[in-house]
C-alpha cells in the first residue's frame, strides 16, 4: 500500500495532525526514499515548530533502527546536544550519546504521570521518546497536559503549594537507588560538590547511606509563552503514592523518616493526602494514550506535557533521550511580568 503520509512537512499545521485520544498528535511521515540523517535535516525546522506549537508529536514512518540513529535523530530535530541523566530518580541503562533505556521498572508496576526531573532544580525541556518493541499488552506511554492540572485543581490547594513549595527527602540505600547510580559516582567529595551547587541539604548516616532534601516550587513558568504551569513531583514521591501493603511494609522497615522517598510543604509540614489523590484523579481524568508501534518516535515539550507508562506484557523496549535544559533561575524573569 502506497504511504499517504507526508515527505516534506512545510506544510502540516498542528490541525493537519491526526487527533488520539481528543488531541492533535500523530503525524505519518513518508521518509520519500531519503536517510533517516537527511529527512531529518530537512524537516528539523517543521518538526521544531509543530512541537513548539503543540507541546507533543507522535512521529509514524521513520525507520530508526539503533540507539545510534535515535540519539542523532533527537539531536537534530531538538536542535542541541543531548543531556546526561544525572541526579537520577528510577533505575535506567544509559547507551551512547546521552541515550537511556526508559524506566526500568517491574512490568507489573505503573509509572504515574510525570514532567521529567520536576523534583529537581534543572530539568530538560524537550524528551522524545522511541518505541524499539512494542509490548503484546498494554505498555502505553500517556501523556498530560501540565495546564489542565494547574487550571483545574481547587485553588485553596493551588495556593498553599505555591507559597509553601515541595519539601523532596531522599534516603539512599539499596532499596529504590543508591546514592551511586543516582549521582553517577562513588566519591562523596563529588556528591557533596553537585548538592552544594543544586541547593540539595545532604546528610552521611551510618551504613554508608545517604539523606537529601531541598525544597522547590509547585508551578513553573514556561520559558517561551510564560504560561504558569503544574510543575513538581509530590504526587509521586509521597508516600501514599505506594499502595497500602506496600506502603505499610516500607515504613515498618524503615520507619517514616528513613523511607527512601517522601515530601512535604517547603516548611516540613504534612501535605493533606487527600489534596495529592485529587491531583492524582486529574491527571488521570486528563491523560490521551495511544499503542506504540514499532518506530514510532514521540517529542514533548517537558514543561507542557507530563508522561507515564501503563503496567505491560512480553518484551517492551523504549528508549528516551533529553534536551535543552531549564532551572528555576531561567524562571524568574517571567515571574516578575506574571
Amino acid at each position: 500500500m502506497e504511504n499517504s503520509g507526508y515527505t516534506n512537512l512545510e506544510s502540516v499545521s498542528v490541525e493537519s495532525l491526526e487527533s488520539i485520544g481528543g488531541m492533535k498528535l500523530l503525524l505519518n511521515v513518508d521518509m520519500g526514499g531519503k536517510k533517516l540523517t537527511q529527512w531529518c535535516q530537512d524537516n528539523a525546522e517543521q518538526v521544531q515548530r509543530l512541537v513548539s506549537e503543540n507541546g507533543a508529536l507522535l512521529l509514524r514512518g521513520l525507520k530508526v533502527n539503533s540507539s545510534k540513529q535515535f540519539g542523532e535523530l533527537l539531536e537534530t530535530l531538538f536542535g542541541g546536544p543531548l543531556l546526561e541523566y544525572v541526579y537520577r530518580s528510577t533505575p535506567r541503562t544509559s547507551l551512547k550519546g546521552n541515550v537511556y533505556t526508559a524506566t526500568e521498572y517491574s512490568s507489573t508496576e505503573v509509572i504515574p504521570q510525570h514532567n521529567e526531573n520536576a523534583y529537581s532544580q534543572s530539568w530538560p525541556n524537550r524528551i522524545g521518546f522511541l518505541c524499539m518493541l512494542p509490548s503484546q499488552t498494554g505498555g502505553a506511554t500517556p501523556i498530560s497536559d501540565s495546564r489542565y492540572i494547574y487550571q483545574n485543581l481547587p485553588i485553596e490547594i493551588r495556593q498553599k503549594m505555591e507559597e509553601k513549595g515541595i519539601m523532596y527527602v531522599r534516603n539512599y540505600s539499596n532499596v529504590d537507588l543508591p546514592w551511586t547510580e543516582v549521582f553517577q559516582t562513588e566519591d562523596r567529595a563529588e556528591v557533596e560538590r553537585y548538592c552544594a551547587q543544586n541547593q540539595l541539604q545532604c546528610e552521611w548516616l551510618d551504613g554508608d547511606r545517604l539523606r537529601t532534601k531541598q525544597v522547590n516550587p509547585a508551578v513553573a513558568f514556561h520559558p517561551k509563552t510564560g504560561e504558569k504551569l503544574w510543575f513538581n513531583q509530590a504526587h509521586l514521591f509521597h508516600v501514599s503514592s505506594l499502595d497500602d501493603e506496600v506502603r505499610k511494609t516500607m515504613i515498618e522497615t524503615f520507619g517514616e523518616e528513613y523511607l527512601p522517598r517522601n515530601c512535604f510543604y517547603g516548611d516540613g509540614s504534612p501535605i493533606d493526602e487527600r489534596d495529592l489523590e485529587l491531583i492524582r484523579a486529574l491527571y488521570r481524568e486528563s491523560t490521551v494514550r495511544f499503542d506504540w508501534q514499532k518506530h514510532d518516535v514521540m517529542l514533548l515539550d517537558n514543561m507542557l506535557f507530563t508522561h507515564g507508562r501503563e503496567s505491560f506484557t512480553g518484551p517492551r523496549k523504549i528508549l528516551t533521550g533529553m534536551a535543552h535544559p531549564n532551572s528555576p533561575v531561567a524562571q524568574l524573569d517571567n515571574e516578575k511580568v506574571a
